[in-house]
This record gives structure tokens, C-alpha cells and sequence, in this order.
């Protein structure tokens, strides 16, 4: 360990970036990385998506699926799947940062996996050295504060650092697939930040959610089992979804990937000093950087000064490095204006389910 002048301690050790089982980069062909591109960004609210991705990709519908099919059998594409907003859902959620026994972190993340809202958790190359993103249900009898109580306990967990989102810059979970560093540098259009709010919505949007919600079939017509479910025509249910969109509750339909597995073996969290009255400014330039895929304002403490976060993806740690100094030298924010917290281990990423039991079951066997 080190302390800077600031007295903040940080970790010195180089960040070990290791791949799970099955987790290698797999060999993908240039109409695989065309395609991938699509399905992240491009998937479309119609009976058959497949059709406009193949027009897109000038490519036969027939071969769309077929590659999209064997993406998915490989484990490159983790998912097509709707992302909700969790936040517009009425959702509490938030980024925590932990400081769990560094001789056996595994037993404290399978615990933190257990709760259905922990969406995301790594070990990360830091003294908070655990770092989990979690949400509970607007019914919740414990809350986020008495989940998170639990947890600690749970956990023996010495310290809990809560950073829920203050303002969101970004969140576009996008792998640039055909480009390389340059492109991944580059600035693009930044999205106008999001509303946080609770949106209303009623049981027709629930049991939307309930139907779409998880792994989408590659099918000639994939929203038509959904829309049966909810005694809907498939058109009326698109009609509801683009709504859903156009209220913030659904984000969009997308192809998820395993990073890892689609060639992104780093993941770089970069942290940032900004003064409070730059904020704005610079969030939303450090937003419009094609390799960051998150960028968020969160709360200071005595023991962490960082008020903006930002996530890079890269094929390898230098890339990711090259992304977040980019960053840097735009904003003049080096030393200890800055860190970068690197992922060792991911123990937990999926897509979070709204509206079922498990999180009641939880709080039951738990609190």
C-alpha cells in the first residue's frame, strides 16, 4: 500500500486481469463484428426485427439468424433482451463499494450474489476491494438501507461505502466491435442526462415486463409470444412498448455480450476529483467518449474524493488506459486527481427481473 499526500490509500499491486472458464476471446469474422454493432444499438420494436438488422447488415434474414443463433450458442452474445430502466421502475438502486476480508473475498460476494437486485459484482484492485451494484423492489420491506445493513452483517463486511447516482451522464453498454483505440477514443453525440425519477405506470406495463423480460428467442417474429402472453396483437404490444420507451421506462431491445468472450478482456473503472462546479461541464464531455460505456456524478467522503465515474471497456488493459488518459489530458486531471480501479475477478453480471417473488423470498430467509 501507499498513501498519497491526501492520506487516501490505494492500492499498488497491478491489476491481475483473468478470464473465467470458457471466458478466452473467440475468433470472429468481420460480418460477425458488423452484426454484433447492430444488434447492441439496433435491434428493432417490429414483428420481425431480423428482417431490418439483415437490411442494415446487407445480409440474407436467413444468415442473420443463423449467426445470431450460433453468437448466442458460443456464449459471445449473452442475451437479446429489453433494458428497463430500473430507476423509472421505482426501483431503489446504487453502486456500493466494500471492504471485505482480502484473503477470501468469494465468501462475501456469494453471500452479496444471493440478493436477485445485485446485478454486477467484481473485485477490484483497491482497498474497497468489492463492488456491487444492487436494487430492491418498491414494495421492499427492508429497503435499500436495511438490505444493505443485512449484507454487512451478513458479510462481515469492516466498511460500506453507498454511491448511488447523483446524476447520469451515460449508460450505454455498447462494445465498439469493428473499430480500434482511435475509434474507441473518439468523442460522439452525448445523450442530454436522464430523469431518475419514479415514472408512473400501471398493471398493463407490469405484465409487459413480466413477458418480455429475460432471453429473447431468435425467431422470425420474437414478440410474439409475449404479446400472447398479455392477450395482446404483437402490433398493439409494440405500439405499448414504443410508449414505455417514450416515458423512460424501457430504454431499448438489445444484444448484451459477454465482454470477455467478444474480445474486451479489460474493464477500467476511472474515478475522478472534479469540482463541484465543473461537474456538469465535464461529466457530459467524459460521457461523449465512445469507450466509456457509464459515466455517472456520485458523493465524496473523507476516505474518497472521486465525484465522476466513468467505465472503459478495452481488448486489452492498455487500451482501457489509453481511453481514461485521453480523458485526462483533456481535463487536466492527473495525480491524484484521479484513479483507475481495474476488475480481477467478475462475480456476478445479469440482467436484473422486475416484479417477482424472489426478492420477498430474500428479505424472509435474510433479515
Amino acid at each position: 500500500m501507499n498513501k498519497p499526500a491526501d492520506g487516501i490509500t490505494t492500492a499498488t499491486a497491478k491489476p491481475k486481469l483473468r478470464s473465467r472458464t470458457g471466458g478466452a476471446a473467440v475468433p470472429l469474422d468481420e460480418t460477425d463484428k458488423r452484426l454484433m454493432n447492430l444488434l447492441q444499438s439496433s435491434y428493432p420494436l417490429d414483428p420481425r426485427p431480423f428482417d431490418l438488422v439483415a437490411s442494415e447488415a446487407e445480409l440474407d434474414p436467413g444468415e442473420v439468424k443463423e449467426r445470431t443463433q450460433r453468437l448466442l450458442d458460443e456464449r459471445i452474445i449473452r442475451e437479446i433482451t429489453p433494458i428497463f430502466d430500473t430507476r423509472a421502475l421505482g426501483y431503489s438502486s446504487m453502486l456500493v463499494a466494500a471492504k471485505v476480508d482480502t484473503e477470501n473475498p468469494h465468501r462475501a460476494a456469494q453471500i452479496i450474489n444471493s440478493h436477485p437486485g445485485v446485478s454486477h459484482n467484481y473485485l477490484r484492485t483497491h482497498e474497497f476491494n468489492l463492488w456491487f451494484t444492487i436494487a430492491t423492489p418498491p414494495d421492499s420491506e427492508l429497503g435499500l438501507q436495511g438490505t444493505l445493513d443485512a449484507l454487512q452483517r451478513l458479510t462481515g463486511a469492516e466498511s460500506i461505502r453507498q454511491l448511488p447516482t447523483l446524476q447520469l451522464f451515460k449508460i450505454n453498454m455498447n462494445l465498439e466491435m469493428e473499430g480500434g483505440t482511435e475509434e474507441l477514443s473518439a468523442s460522439v453525440e452525448a445523450a442530454p442526462p436522464r430523469e431518475l425519477e419514479r415514472q408512473p405506470y400501471d398493471d398493463l406495463d407490469i405484465a409487459v415486463i413480466q413477458a418480455l423480460q429475460g432471453p429473447m428467442q431468435v425467431t422470425d417474429r420474437p414478440y410474439d409470444a409475449a404479446a400472447a402472453e398479455v392477450g395482446m396483437d404483437t402490433h398493439a404490444f409494440l405500439d405499448h412498448l414504443r410508449e414505455m420507451v417514450d416515458r423512460k421506462i424501457l430504454r431499448r431491445v438489445a444484444a448484451i455480450l459477454f465482454h470477455r468472450r467478444a474480445g474486451f478482456s479489460a474493464n477500467g473503472m476511472g474515478v475522478w476529483r472534479v469540482p463541484e462546479e465543473k461537474i456538469m461541464d465535464v461529466g457530459a464531455r467524459m460521457a461523449a467518449v465512445r469507450g466509456i460505456s457509464h459515466c455517472y456524478q456520485r458523493p465524496t467522503y473523507a476516505d474518497w474524493p472521486y465525484s465522476v465515474f466513468t467505465m472503459a471497456h478495452g481488448r486489452s488493459k492498455e487500451e482501457c488506459d489509453a481511453v481514461l488518459d485521453g480523458i485526462a489530458d483533456e481535463h487536466d486531471l492527473h495525480d491524484d486527481d484521479r484513479a483507475v480501479l481495474y476488475s480481477s475477478t467478475e462475480f456476478k453480471k445479469v440482467r436484473l427481473h422486475y416484479f417477482t417473488d424472489d426478492y420477498a423470498r430474500w428479505e424472509a430467509e435474510n433479515s
